[in-house]
């Protein structure tokens, strides 16, 4: 069973995985694949949207809704930071690093 799989089915080994312990998963697992490198990277307005466009998905997948807004509140009350937010943090911290060198 790959990890979309077990995460998305909330079945791993028979036992049921609640909601905090899916995104502590795929906040440590899943997005920093995602952006890897990105930070480095010139990205237009699109291709930031489709990197939230994912996640936010996922959110409508894992809570059963088709509304941007209850993905929202869930995202704000598991602190879960969209990719787009991520990666203004990673870029800031890159070029700070590019300055200091």
């Amino acid at each position: 069973m790959d990890l979309y799989s077990a995460v998305l089915d909330r079945n791993f080994r028979g036992e049921e995985l609640h909601e905090n312990v899916t995104l502590q998963l795929i906040q440590s697992k899943c997005v920093p694949a995602l952006l890897y490198g990105l930070d480095a990277c010139p990205l237009n307005k699109s291709d930031i949207n489709s990197l939230d466009f994912v996640v936010n998905q996922f959110f409508m997948k894992l809570f059963f809704t088709s509304d941007i807004n209850i993905v929202s509140e869930c995202q704000l009350m598991f602190n879960f930071k969209l990719p787009s937010e991520q990666l203004a943090q990673q870029k800031d911290s890159f070029i700070s690093r590019l300055h200091c060198v």
